[in-house]
């Protein structure tokens, strides 16, 4: 018996040793080569960096900014509100940029038909207009753009107006646009607006008859026309930009089988810029997948050690896990190949009662994670018991008795009924083993008689008297 599980042991170290020899964690798969200055791709859901360069260089936005433009009006203010062009909404502009939308001092539209022109065909007059009708004037709104910017957690970006146009101080890098851009196309309304092909306005001052306007964008012109090299279905929204200064500028975003993806280009170039975001969001939803944290992630909220974040303590089972929080690994990797830490340096804008950040990392990289945030206290629900639903205290008592006692004694059954499994299968072995080891002696003592000259016959003889002699013996023990 020593031997054998001697033998389960050395096979089972074994096993192990070739399947941890056999599994390594994958490599991080290296980017396209974009031809833009700076470019990202993340994951809409773990806001994970999947790839890119130049991602921290700050550069010029150009018309990208009107996303966050758009989010702070989501925000702030209904689709249907009236507003209303003022003389500085419609001419504070660079002389050169132009009126898109052809509107003048006193037209009026609904903060959706603003929404439209701002983002399908960029007009800075509509930005200037929604800016103001929100903040009432564009300063205080620039003071939104930049305390929301610096909420998401945008360390290297700066804005000067709503529009994008040209600012002393007006700059952005890839890796804070795809923050800003990931919380606007949390929008559903601007993910529809941004994706639109046309939108015809109501009639205004200069245009009687209203206005139709069509998309800039080619990868949303595109999306169902195969035979052009912009083509590419999983596109659902985004923003273009161009400035002299800024060169092409583009936010995308994509979603295919599952996945989310937003790419952002700076100082591309004319044409390509678009093969740059199409090229970052294919390697994204090529090599990359998604893992939920809290269907995977229970050292905080199991066990009864106390978690200790910035010198508080919480029980396990007074926390929980935002069910949104993902982290994006490389294909093939799995949850546990992540490392984690607890973190409280987190964004402004977080989940109510968050009391950490469980940041996970893969390979040296941040790849995501989850808030982890304190249950809310609920107050016990008393209701009048009618006669038939209440029960004597007692009888809760016995009730209660009853049952510990019906599992303790079925759990007292469960470890006989499993000792004598366990007992059977080794009586069975050592039975089989020593009947075994008999037939092994009897056939050597066959071997020696024979050798000896004694014919099976006899031997067979000899056998008999000699178990009819030890059964008369065992007989005289009984006695």
């Amino acid at each position: 018996m020593k031997r054998f599980l001697k033998k389960l042991l050395c096979w089972t170290l074994i096993s192990n040793c070739f399947l941890m020899t056999a599994y390594a964690a994958p490599a991080w798969p290296a980017g396209p080569d974009i031809q833009a200055e700076a470019g990202v791709v993340i994951d809409m859901d773990s806001g994970a960096i999947l790839g890119g360069k130049a991602y921290d260089t700050p550069y010029p936005p150009a018309s990208i900014t009107k996303l966050l433009t758009a989010l702070l009006v989501m925000e702030h203010s209904k689709l249907d509100d009236v507003v209303t062009f003022s003389s500085s909404a419609v001419n504070n502009v660079e002389s050169d940029s132009g009126n898109k939308l052809n509107v003048a001092e006193g037209d009026k539209l609904s903060v959706e038909d603003c929404l439209y022109s701002l983002l399908v065909h960029s007009c800075n007059q509509a930005a200037n207009a929604l800016a103001e009708h929100v903040a009432g004037s564009q300063e205080a709104f620039v003071k939104m753009m930049n305390d929301k910017a610096a909420a998401l957690g945008c360390k290297d970006s700066h804005f000067d107006n709503p529009s994008g146009l040209n600012g002393d101080t007006q700059y952005v890098t890839a890796r804070d646009m795809a923050a800003i851009s990931r919380a606007a196309f949390a929008e559903p309304d601007i993910i529809r607006i941004s994706a639109a092909l046309t939108h015809t306005f109501p009639p205004t001052i200069n245009n009687p008859d209203g206005l139709t306007i069509y998309a800039e964008n080619k990868l949303i012109l595109n999306t169902n026309d195969s035979s052009s090299q912009y083509y590419y279905p999983p596109v659902k929204g985004g923003k273009t930009g161009y400035l002299l200064k800024a060169g092409n500028t583009l936010v995308t975003y994509a979603e295919k089988d599952g996945k989310r993806m937003i790419s952002v280009i700076l100082k591309g170039s004319p044409g390509q810029y678009y093969l740059d975001s199409k090229a970052l969001l294919e390697y994204g939803f090529a090599h990359f997948t998604n893992f939920n944290v809290a269907e995977n992630e229970t050292a905080y909220t199991e066990g009864e050690t106390a978690v200790e974040v910035a010198g508080k303590s919480y029980l396990p089972t007074d926390l929980k896990i935002d069910p949104s929080g993902a982290v994006t690994l490389p294909e093939g990797a799995v949850f546990a190949d992540t490392e984690h830490t607890l973190t409280t340096d987190f964004p402004d804008e977080h989940p109510e009662r968050s009391v950490a950040f469980i940041q996970y990392t893969y390979d040296g990289r941040k790849v995501g994670g989850a808030y982890l945030t304190q249950k809310e206290v609920q107050e016990p629900v008393t209701e009048p018991a009618t006669q038939e639903e209440t029960k004597p205290e007692a009888d809760d008592k016995k009730e209660g008795v009853k049952k510990f006692s019906i599992n303790f004694f079925l759990i007292i059954a469960l470890v006989v009924i499993a000792a004598a499994a366990g007992g059977g299968a080794y009586l069975s072995y050592s039975r089989k083993k020593e009947e075994q080891q008999r037939a092994l002696r009897r056939e050597q003592r066959r071997r020696r008689l024979r050798e000896e000259g004694v014919t099976e016959e006899e031997f067979d003889r000899l056998l008999k008297e000699r178990l009819g002699d030890r059964s008369k013996g065992n007989n005289r023990k009984k006695r």
